[in-house]
C-alpha cells in the first residue's frame, strides 16, 4: 500500500517466519527480536516526529494480526499502546479534550487487560456498568473526564488483582507482550474454527504477521 502511495501511517511489521519460530521455540520471541523491534521503533519516531514512552510528545501505536488471508475479526488487536499514566497527561495536552483522552486509556487498558494478561472482558464491565449507574448515565459517552479517569484507576486495580502484578507501565514492555498475544491469537480458538470452516490449508496461510503501525491522529 505505501508503495502505491496510499496514505499508510508509518510503522513496521513483524512476519509469519517469527510467528514460526515463536510456535517452535515453545512460545517465546525469536532471539534478537525485540532489538530489531527498537530499531524499527527509532525509525518511525523520526518520521512522525514524536518519541514512544515520551509524556511531552508520546507516540501511540496499533498492534494488529496480518495474515496472508484476510480472517475478519478472528484475530486480536491492541489499539492505543504507549499510553500510561505519564503519557496520558502529553495527550490530554495534545489533544486539550481530557475525555477523549480517559476514554482513549480505559479503552486500551480493557484491550491490553484482556488480550495480553487474561482478564476476563466481563470484570471490565461490570466496573463500567456500575460507573454508569452510579453516574446516572445511560450511554458510555454521558460520562466525563472525571467518570473515565476514575474508571482507568479502577481498571488498573482490577489488572493488579486478577494477574498479581502491575499494570506494565513501559511502554517497550507493553509493546512486546502485545507482539506475544497477537501470535498467540493464531491458535486462539476462533481462529482455528475459522481456518477449519473455510478450508484454510498452512499452505495458503501458515501464521501471522504482526503489524505495529503509528496512531498519527493522536
Amino acid at each position: 500500500m505505501t508503495r502505491m502511495g496510499l496514505p499508510v501511517p508509518p510503522g513496521f511489521i513483524v512476519t509469519t517466519e517469527a510467528c514460526h519460530q515463536y510456535y517452535g521455540n515453545k512460545k517465546k520471541l525469536p532471539k534478537g527480536l525485540m532489538e530489531e523491534v527498537q530499531i524499527n521503533l527509532k525509525k518511525v519516531e523520526e518520521k512522525t516526529g514524536k518519541i514512544f514512552g515520551n509524556p511531552q510528545n508520546p507516540l501511540f501505536f496499533s498492534v494488529r494480526s496480518g495474515a496472508a488471508l484476510s480472517m475478519p475479526g478472528m484475530m486480536d488487536t491492541i489499539l492505543n499502546l504507549g499510553l500510561n499514566d505519564s503519557t496520558i497527561e502529553g495527550l490530554i495536552q495534545i489533544t486539550a479534550d481530557g475525555r477523549f483522552a480517559y476514554d482513549a486509556y480505559r479503552r486500551f487498558i480493557q484491550l491490553f487487560g484482556k488480550i495480553a494478561l487474561g482478564v476476563e472482558e466481563k470484570e471490565f464491565d461490570d466496573i463500567l456498568n456500575k460507573t454508569k449507574e452510579k453516574a446516572n448515565a445511560s450511554y458510555d459517552t454521558d460520562l466525563d473526564a472525571d467518570h473515565l479517569k476514575d474508571i482507568c484507576k479502577q481498571y488498573l486495580a482490577l489488572i493488579k488483582k486478577e494477574t498479581g502484578a502491575p499494570f506494565p507501565e513501559d511502554p517497550m514492555v507493553q509493546l512486546k507482550l502485545a507482539i506475544e498475544a497477537v501470535f498467540r491469537s493464531w491458535m486462539g480458538k476462533r481462529a482455528v474454527d475459522y481456518r477449519k470452516e473455510f478450508n484454510i490449508t498452512p499452505e495458503m496461510a501458515n501464521g501471522t504477521a504482526v503489524n505495529i503501525l503509528s496512531l498519527i491522529h493522536i
